[in-house]
């Protein structure tokens, strides 16, 4: 899948989870080498919560995030299935409140599973996290004191979508 914009072009990455939510938001222009980081955080809800409060919580970030920054395209890690069942039932229902988000705002939807994040930022499509942390602070400049794997995720997210991009 090839998706086309016009300059510039913003992409919220997400790494998704509901107790640690990876969160970026990048932006490309036409002619830029690099992204350029606008904002990224790893937003977190708490295990005294409800999950439908977590899940609450979750959609209330992304639309503040969506009203704030305006990006085009929804970039969303693909699920990833673990032997814990119910963790991911739950990170589903997570990936289901974001992308109903992104849809109501009409951003495009862009999919990666882990292994092609990893080969669009590492080259190895089996590479660990620490070789797409450390990647992703190569590729593209980011704050020394981002150390969350979950928001160096989204970011590696968001440069996987921007790889296959065009402008």
């Amino acid at each position: 899948m090839r998706l086309v914009y016009n300059n510039p072009m913003r992409i919220l990455g997400i790494d998704p989870g509901f107790e640690r939510l990876g969160i970026a938001v990048l932006e490309k222009n036409k002619g830029d080498k690099k992204e350029e980081v606008l904002f990224s955080e790893c937003f977190k809800t708490s295990t005294q919560l409800k999950f439908s409060e977590r899940l609450s919580l979750v959609g209330k970030e992304i639309k503040k995030i969506l009203k704030k920054y305006r990006p085009e395209v929804l970039a969303i890690e693909t699920l990833f299935l673990n032997t814990n069942q119910k963790t991911a039932m739950q990170v589903a229902e997570v990936r289901g409140v974001i992308i109903y988000e992104a849809c109501c705002d009409n951003l495009e939807i862009f999919e990666a599973s882990p292994p092609q994040i990893k080969m669009t930022t590492t080259g190895y499509g089996k590479a660990d996290k620490k070789q797409v942390m450390k990647m992703v602070k190569m590729l593209i400049n980011v704050d020394n004191d981002k150390t969350s794997d979950d928001e160096l995720d989204a970011i590696a997210v968001a440069l996987t979508a921007s790889a296959y991009i065009r402008f």
